[in-house]
């Protein structure tokens, strides 16, 4: 099985968190989210413990909330000691209507509007990820209006290839997000940023994209911030107390994915980061990491009934579920590749060849191709692995369907945490 919280009862049923997942789609419906409140803190408290063990004293793990979002899920964070990473005022909103502490949050962005820079000054945002000149220009307007001396730290580009996907590749030096520094533009950005009145710059930032299986681009990335950081002391005075490295170590989606070691890729990090600030004689700064798909990927399972089967002769066969890219665009944005497995009928052969598909208008609405499953049947549950992160918070309403429920799993019980949507939630904005 792909992960150890994950196994087949005596009816041959899938099991998630001790769970049955049939029993799961009988109380709340299909398709469901379900994500396994239990591993979300295992995970949790592996980048806490790391980063309090290797990093510098006030190091500690940023939520990505854009891999999920929803109350329930802040009250975990909070309590397992993570920061929150938030890049819109929908997410801050979120995140406090889940009592989470708003000097904790950090608001990303590349084009943060003036109604949501003062919104998330309003609500105490302790951080700001200040992306361009303009944007700091105004937050420097609106904290002195407000007698605050805002935090920031101020997103740079190091213009690295870390050899991921390239729509996922954040770290070029042509990419819509912070100041590269090799054009010399970063150099320029923190002397602004420096001489405002009203911001208390503490250092950097750097994302330099997803799914990163080994510790070597981080690594790489500290090179070249460290080198900036340097040249930006010598030239202004000013040295970086912060350096937020962003996030990116992957998950596993199939049994051929390597197993990612945080630990073992955050104590090299570790390493590697204080040789070369003693090697420049620079205080080693405090470290922010922003985990999001490794937090929650791996503890989500998405659950669909079936609806039929068809085969296309001499071509191919689909199975044809009630859900898809309407609450997993995934596969039609990225081809992203998926663990499907047959939750009612897990001891049954695996030997009909076939596509699973979606029920949207739109050829591309497919789940997973060529894969092994059982000749299904009308009414069998499918399960596909590893949807804890970008399967809720990019999901839609197109062709009017419902988003669905989220179920959470905690020491072998299950609560609603977000219901299903009703025809009445489609048209409540229709005027």
């Amino acid at each position: 099985m792909l992960y150890e919280n994950l196994g087949i009862n005596e009816q041959g049923h899938l099991t998630i968190g001790g769970l049955d997942a049939v029993d799961l789609a009988k109380e709340f419906g299909a398709p469901l989210y379900v994500l396994d409140e239990d591993k979300v803190r295992a995970n949790c408290r592996t980048y806490v413990q790391a980063l309090a063990d290797y990093m510098p004293a006030g190091s500690y793990p940023l939520f990505a909330g854009k891999a999920l979002c929803f109350k329930g899920l802040y009250p975990v964070l909070e309590e397992e000691g993570m920061g929150a990473d938030v890049v819109s005022p929908g997410e801050i909103y979120t995140a406090l209507a889940g009592g989470f502490p708003p000097e904790r949050l950090y608001f990303h962005g590349n084009n943060k509007t003036d109604e949501d820079i003062q919104y998330a000054l309003d609500s105490g945002v302790g951080h700001f990820i200040v992306d361009n000149h303009q944007e700091l220009d105004k937050l420097d307007q609106y904290a002195g209006e407000r007698g605050i001396r805002q935090k920031v730290l101020l997103r740079v580009t190091p213009g690295i290839d870390p050899h991921t996907l390239q729509a996922i590749n954040t770290g070029r030096i042509d990419c819509q997000f912070g100041v590269p520094i090799e054009t010399g533009q970063a150099a320029r950005f923190v002397k602004a940023a420096v001489e405002k009145k009203n911001l208390d710059l503490l250092g950097f930032h750097s994302h330099i994209g997803s799914q990163i299986f080994e510790a070597e681009p981080f690594c790489d990335a500290v090179d070249i911030l460290l080198d900036f950081a340097e040249q930006i002391r010598k030239g202004l005075g000013f040295t970086v107390r912060v350096l937020n490295l962003g996030g990116g170590f992957g998950v596993r989606y199939q049994e051929s994915d390597p197993q990612v070691d945080i630990p073992g890729n955050i104590q090299a990090l570790a390493e590697h980061l204080k040789a070369g600030c003693a090697a420049k004689d620079y205080p080693v700064p405090q470290i922010l990491l922003e985990p999001g798909r490794s937090i929650v990927a791996n503890a989500g399972v998405t659950l669909y009934e079936v609806g039929g089967v068809k085969t296309i002769e001499g071509y191919r066969s689909y199975i044809t579920v009630n859900g898809g890219m309407t609450d997993n665009p995934r596969y039609a944005l990225y081809r992203s590749p998926y663990t499907v497995l047959p939750a009612s009928r897990m001891n049954d052969p695996r030997d009909f060849l076939c596509t699973v598909a979606g029920r949207c208008c739109e050829s591309g609405d497919l789940i997973q191709e060529n894969i092994q499953m059982p000749l299904a049947q009308r009414g069998d549950l499918i399960a596909v692995l590893t949807t804890g992160a970008y399967n809720f918070t990019m999901s839609s309403n197109y062709n009017r369907l419902c988003r669905p429920a989220l179920v959470m799993l905690h020491e072998g019980k299950a609560r609603l945490a977000v219901r299903r949507q009703t025809f009445e939630d489609l048209v409540a904005c229709d005027l």
